[in-house]
């Protein structure tokens, strides 16, 4: 039966007084009768735009379908055709700009929950089934994939689904990259992470970690080594900082260091060892994703007090629209068309307030976005014990400095054509290494898109 609804089937949470002091995640999974009631709100288009608006291609009213019958089995089976990530896309995808913003139902009320649905089917098939999945005829040739990424997992996935030896080359000690070291386990527990990633080591994927490359190996040795093509997906994790007095000083963290120690090192566990600053109040600077899950951390770190400081208005946040009710409803205070201009520190080099100026919006950039002018004789200071830096990653130079014939742009980024090929051939990129700091679900797309390439290349 139809589900005529104009709003979907919410999703139950844990109240914002209590979540904001622990890790376990906040938003739950749907139970089978919410997934199959908000299935039935699937209009089932001749013409999906919701596909259209997916960078992987998930045939979603066929998942959906095949979850409002409570066929959950042969939904996943669906997704899984070109999605090696579900649980974690279902969880962290911004499906309000991608295949939710564009489904039909979107114009006279909600979306289908598009993501929510995706989530309950892949959480269901990791309690419900453990049947391997089926072998593949391996075709003999071997890839490299350096990094364990959602681009690197992706590219990865697919070449072992087409019969390839893959081989993933992973620097820290633990697989899964910004998923397991960015992104919180409130958002995305790691436990989810490592069972997508054990799926993919059951399809044959080999992963080695404590591998640096560029250090311990070159991508020409990896030839040597009898690899047919090299997939960089190494990601953007140097840090952002912007230049301005008192950067130095002690209690000033980049978001990749403290989101880090958190949710690799798992500094909020009193059982772990990890150092991190204990903070009564902090300024986290920037309003994307990365500065939600570094105010919403801190305070769950125990900070009084918590300040998003962003130098537009809050309707050019490229946060989550999620994210930021979150944060809100977290007790997380937003400072926009604020920008800094000054860490002040005391004479033992800790910082103790922040120096910033109020900015108005002008003409648009050429983002789309309107720009912030700082507004003269401004100037005011509030007290902090922590300053974040969350403005943005660059890739690391290492492995394009290790590897002869290799380009890159202005910005550090690797250079690729439309199939994702480099500058030198057989070495194929994608993901935050081509484009800087993006979404999960664009690096994915990005590692399909290689994987196909390259299979098309070694298949001549």
């Amino acid at each position: 039966m139809a589900n005529m609804s104009n709003v979907k089937t919410p999703a139950k949470e844990q109240e914002p007084n209590i979540r904001n002091k622990n890790f376990d995640e906040v938003v739950f999974t749907y139970s089978e009768a919410e997934a199959i009631s908000e299935a039935q709100r699937c209009l089932n288009c001749k013409n999906p735009k919701c596909v259209e608006g997916c960078p992987v291609n998930v045939r979603i009213p066929e998942f959906i379908g095949e979850v409002a019958k409570g066929n959950f089995s042969a939904a996943y089976k669906i997704i899984s055709k070109t999605n090696s990530l579900p649980a974690v896309c279902g969880r962290v995808c911004p499906q309000e700009t991608q295949c939710e913003g564009k489904c039909v139902r979107a114009i006279k009320g909600e979306s289908v929950a598009i993501g929510r649905l995706e989530r309950f089917v892949a959480d269901w098939h990791l309690k419900n089934e453990t049947d391997l999945p089926e072998a593949v005829k391996p075709n003999g040739k071997k890839v490299a994939v350096i990094g364990s990424g959602p681009a690197g997992l992706s590219c990865a996935g697919d070449l072992a689904k087409l019969g390839y030896s893959v081989t993933v080359f992973e620097a820290l000690h633990t697989a899964g990259g910004v998923l397991s070291y960015g992104i919180p386990e409130f958002r995305l527990p790691k436990s989810i992470v490592k069972a997508e990633i054990e799926a993919l080591e059951k399809l044959g994927v080999e992963i080695k970690t404590d591998m640096v490359i560029g250090k311990v190996l070159s991508v020409d040795e990896l030839f040597e080594m009898g690899f047919k093509a090299v997939f960089i997906g190494s990601g953007a994790g140097l840090p952002s900082f912007m230049g301005i007095e008192g950067e130095n000083s002690l209690g000033v963290y980049s978001a990749n260091e403290f989101l880090t120690r958190i949710n690799l090192m798992k500094a909020y566990d009193d059982t772990y060892d990890t150092p991190i600053k204990k903070m009564k109040s902090v300024a986290v600077v920037g309003g994307g994703n990365v500065a939600m899950d570094a105010a919403r951390c801190a305070k769950r770190l125990g900070a009084e007090n918590v300040y998003i400081v962003y130098r537009r208005s809050e309707t050019e946040m490229p946060a989550r629209a999620e994210e930021v009710h979150h944060a809100k409803q977290e007790g997380i205070e937003f400072k926009t068309l604020t920008n800094p201009v000054r860490i002040i520190s005391d004479d033992r080099g800790q910082v103790q307030k922040l120096e910033c100026v109020r900015t108005q919006l002008t003409e648009v950039d050429e983002k789309g976005r309107r720009k912030a002018q700082t507004i003269e004789g401004s100037n005011f200071t509030f007290d902090v014990d922590s300053v974040i830096m969350a403005i943005g990653t660059s890739p690391n130079p290492l492995i394009r400095t290790t590897t002869r014939g290799i380009e890159a742009n202005a910005r550090g980024c690797l250079v690729v054509n439309e199939g994702m090929e480099t500058s030198k051939q057989r070495v194929y990129a994608g993901g935050d290494a081509v484009t800087g700091a993006a979404t999960v679900i664009l690096a994915m797309g990005a590692g399909k898109r290689a994987a196909q390439s390259i299979h098309e290349f070694l298949s001549k």
